[in-house]
């Protein structure tokens, strides 16, 4: 017997995997009661008369026990998060991005905005890396998972590859340049941001460009050239092809480079990226 019941035991999960199993419940949106106890469902349901029969000897009634099911407790509605119109978040966050007088200023605004949806599923708010004040400012699309989890741009795989390109040409993070994203906030499970969440976080990196005030541009990736540049040509047609931004008063050169993820999965592409850092390096040098 005691063998039996430590294998039973054995067999049982665990309070973590327990926890686990409830979280995904969670997760999943199965969190509402239905009702407070079972529900007899045959109760409701009469069934159709039947001809008596004759018996052919006494039948002794059959004495069932009484048994009593609670009614069923009202189902309550499922609450409803109201989903705020693009529209109107694109508005607040120009707004809210225009009031901004600084950097960090603009950093505790985007912090407490809470008009994407994308803020309500990220761990941090991923706002800028390097040096502030320095004369090229590098763009990319959205964070992944280890810029969420660090709260900084470009820490990941992708992120280490940049820097062992950007320092071909004696550019670093921790000298003269200075790095931040299109997206402040990680789409869930890497997704591409969707056209309403780039227009709500738009007014911020504008915002971002103009108090960060620097003499040029690196825009890496589609989603970085599309909406900076507003223009709908692809990467590979626009890299190493100096480009103009232009908003707010401001005009500057921008070069749109190919996103280091792209040349992870693409290696044949090194080549082109290294024409596009040599170029650069030229500007620079000019």
């Amino acid at each position: 017997m005691v063998s039996v019941l430590e294998d039973e035991m054995a067999d049982s999960p665990s309070r973590a995997e327990i926890v686990d199993m409830l979280r995904q419940h969670v997760e999943a949106g199965c969190t509402d009661m239905l009702a407070e106890a079972p529900v007899n469902h045959f109760a409701n349901h009469s069934t159709p008369p039947q001809a008596p029969l004759e018996p052919t000897h006494e039948i002794k009634p059959e004495i069932k026990p009484e048994v009593n099911f609670k009614p069923a407790a009202p189902q309550l509605a499922t609450p409803q998060i109201p989903t705020a119109n693009a529209a109107d978040s694109a508005a607040a966050s120009a707004e809210v991005a225009a009031a901004a007088d600084s950097l960090e200023a603009l950093q505790n605004a985007i912090q407490g905005f809470d008009g994407c949806g994308l803020k309500k599923t990220a761990k941090n708010t991923v706002f800028c890396d390097g040096v502030a004040g320095a004369k090229i400012m590098l763009i990319g699309e959205a964070p992944g998972q280890d810029e969420d989890r660090e709260g900084k741009p470009f820490v990941g795989r992708s992120g280490q590859l940049l820097d062992t390109m950007l320092a071909t040409i004696d550019l670093s993070r921790a000298e003269n340049l200075y790095i931040s994203n299109i997206v402040p906030w990680r789409p869930p499970g890497n997704r591409t941001p969707s056209a309403e969440e780039i227009a709500i976080c738009r007014p911020f990196i504008e915002r971002h460009i103009a108090l960060a005030k620097p003499d040029m541009l690196l825009l890496v990736g589609n989603i970085s050239n599309k909406t900076l540049l507003q223009t709908e040509t692809g990467i590979t047609k626009l890299r190493g092809q100096w480009q103009t931004y232009e908003a707010d008063n401001i005009s500057l050169p921008a070069l749109p480079l190919l996103h280091p993820a792209y040349v992870l999965r693409r290696p044949e592409t090194k080549a082109d990226v290294w024409a596009d850092l040599c170029a650069l390096k030229t500007r620079l040098a000019g």
